[in-house]
């Protein structure tokens, strides 16, 4: 016998306690025989009686005694493997989050969310990384957390989470000599743009719809980012199709108007993304629960 149950340790360390097998048996709620065979296996196993039989009970020999440390550290390292139990403190924990997320994100959630970390999770730090097609391979390393934004081409063994609904407006400096008051379908055709090259697939549905519905557009100006395209619209004559949630943030905060775009723009879905091994993670689930508040907060407002 070569690996030695740890039930078979515990009669051994009960008999030691009790001095007795049928009374180590009825401590352990086994039966007298089964203490008794338990005993037998493991006195073949270290070649030792372990116990003999005197007027006082059944006295440990020599090699037991020294046994007997081994024994109850081993049961209690057992004892605290089972009882363990992952947690996540926030209030103490000084862990690292990494996001991916879209600039407009960032934009709408990370004031928020570096507010309730300040009060609520002092210790804790956070990275952010540009939403890419190498997203999915760090939520399964577990390099990254959590995703946040419209990631279609995620496969099996990731969960999801509804955030909100993301909408279209356009976007015009506050001076415009042309656009004032509204925004129509021909101004937008004739009308310069700029348009956002970035991986995300908002800059996809819109530069999709537009083709799908053959509307004149005519793009002078390509830019990375949402938020770089909007601050480039602030001081030129350019229009740049956004999502609202940009809109929202950017208004009152620049000399920009802000209208509906003048035909059809399906709305998309923007979810938070993980792997499934950090489902249970209780870390990765409170991060979860405060973009999801946050965001939800956000939307209310």
């Amino acid at each position: 016998m070569n690996v030695i149950d740890s039930r078979l340790l515990c009669v051994l360390e009960q008999i030691h306690k009790c001095r007795s097998v049928s009374a180590a048996a009825a401590a352990l709620d086994l039966s007298q025989p089964a203490a008794s065979v338990a005993l037998a296996k493991l006195r073949r196993h270290f070649g030792d009686p372990l116990f003999v039989r005197t007027s006082a009970g059944m006295e440990p020999t020599p090699f037991c005694e020294t046994l007997l440390p081994s024994v109850r550290a081993a049961l209690e390292a057992v004892t605290q493997v089972l009882e363990h139990r992952s947690g996540f403190d926030p209030a103490t924990s000084e862990r690292h989050f990494r996001l991916c997320m879209t600039d407009i994100s960032q934009l709408v959630l990370l004031p928020k969310l570096w507010e309730k970390l300040r009060l609520t999770a002092p210790g804790i730090r956070i990275e952010i990384f540009p939403l890419s097609s190498d997203t999915a391979r760090l939520l399964e390393s577990g390099a990254a957390d959590l995703a946040i934004g419209l990631i279609p081409q995620l496969d099996a063994g990731f969960y999801q989470q509804l955030l909100f609904r993301q909408q279209f407006v356009c976007l015009v400096a506050q001076r415009h000599p042309r656009i004032r008051k509204r925004l129509t379908l021909a101004q937008f055709e004739a009308e310069d743009h700029a348009v956002v090259s970035s991986s995300g697939s908002a800059p996809l549905i819109i530069e999709r719809e537009i083709a799908r519905m053959g509307i004149r557009q005519r793009v002078v100006m390509r830019i990375p980012n949402f938020l770089g395209a909007a601050f480039a619209i602030e001081h030129t004559d350019l229009v740049a199709t956004i999502p609202k949630r940009l809109g929202d943030v950017l208004q009152g905060r620049g000399a920009f108007r802000i209208f509906p775009v003048p035909f059809a723009l399906p709305e998309y879905d923007v979810k938070q993304h993980w792997h499934a091994r950090y489902h249970q993670d209780p870390g990765n689930q409170w991060l979860r629960s405060a973009v999801s508040e946050l965001l939800s907060e956000s939307a209310r407002e």
